[in-house]
């Protein structure tokens, strides 16, 4: 019986070799071109600039802790928070005890740098999210944040509630999703009004 072993090999080495080559190669390269040309911003990876140097991406939150400042949802990735490279949630289900004491540990520090504020805490201030990088907070989150970084930056009120309404991005198309507040954003805005840096 003749072996056909030589005949089947070829032909498959050849579809392996186009193959990866087309998927390899060509379409990741085609993908990106066009990427690049129809949405330069985001395939630079949505970098916010700021007196032409990069301060962060529009896409990963950033740890702001300085109560001048807004702060945004907690992260959940190691060994840093928003480490981009070690994107994921803390997969901590609701009845996980681990979950109740970060909760109330983040909720503790909140009313310990507004201890005036009686306000209910908004859920996303406490929890992160299944990204671990969520850059935005809801515009309840931002404003419950107002009255300490007005006063803490010695500015009326009004003028904070007033950046946190400029910076508010509505649903896309006015029903796909929420209104949300990019805190990158937000911060670098009331720098620019109060004469402050974002650390």
């Amino acid at each position: 019986m003749k072996n056909n072993n030589g005949s089947i090999v070829r032909p498959a080495l050849v579809l392996f070799a186009l193959l990866s080559a087309f998927t390899g190669l060509l379409y990741p390269a085609a993908v990106t071109g066009a990427a690049q040309a129809m949405f330069p911003a985001q395939a630079a990876g949505s970098l916010v600039m700021r007196d032409g140097k990069p301060v962060g991406s529009a896409l990963i939150g950033q740890n702001f802790s300085d109560p001048k400042h807004f702060w945004g949802r907690p992260s959940a990735t190691a060994p840093q928070p928003y480490n981009a490279s070690a994107s994921g949630g803390s997969n901590q289900g609701p009845l996980n005890p681990a979950l109740a004491d970060a909760v109330k540990a983040r909720v503790e520090a909140l009313r310990a740098a507004d201890p005036g504020n009686t306000a209910p805490v908004p859920v996303d201030l406490v929890t992160a999210s299944a990204s671990g990088l969520d850059p935005d907070v809801s515009p309840a989150a931002a404003h419950y944040q107002a009255a300490r970084v007005a006063r803490e930056r010695g500015v009326p009120i009004d003028q904070v509630n007033a950046l946190i309404v400029q910076n508010t991005q509505k649903p896309l198309w006015g029903v796909l999703g929420e209104s949300r507040v990019n805190v990158l954003a937000l911060n670098l805005a009331l720098d620019a009004s109060t004469s402050s840096t974002v650390r």
